[in-house]
């Protein structure tokens, strides 16, 4: 499934309307940061609240995947499961070659 914010900029139907009450200052900033980046206001105020929300949902949704792996890594560390079949004979096998190898000393 795609992420919300990468949905968002393959969307080409913009029927939705945002608006925005801000200072005489803010639309002077905006408009000047605008212009240096060769963009209308509309473009740069929308394509950077765009940027910072999808790096918002980036941020937030790697902090719940560390939490989940954190939790799962001390989960197995205080109730690890019992080792599978391979894995024992895989021990027997070491153990054995280690004997071998201490007797030829």
């Amino acid at each position: 499934m795609m992420p919300i914010h990468k949905a968002i900029e393959r969307s080409s139907g913009k029927t939705a309307r945002f608006e925005a009450r801000i200072t005489e200052q803010q639309k002077a900033l905006f408009m000047r940061a605008a212009e240096l980046t060769g963009r209308s206001l509309t473009d740069f105020v929308l394509a950077s609240a765009q940027e910072t929300a999808s790096r918002t949902l980036r941020e937030h949704d790697a902090m719940i995947l560390s939490t989940r792996d954190r939790e799962a890594f001390v989960d197995a560390l205080l109730n690890p499961p019992e080792p599978a079949a391979r894995l024992r004979k895989a021990v027997r096998r070491y153990r054995d070659r280690r004997r071998l190898s201490d007797n030829v000393r």
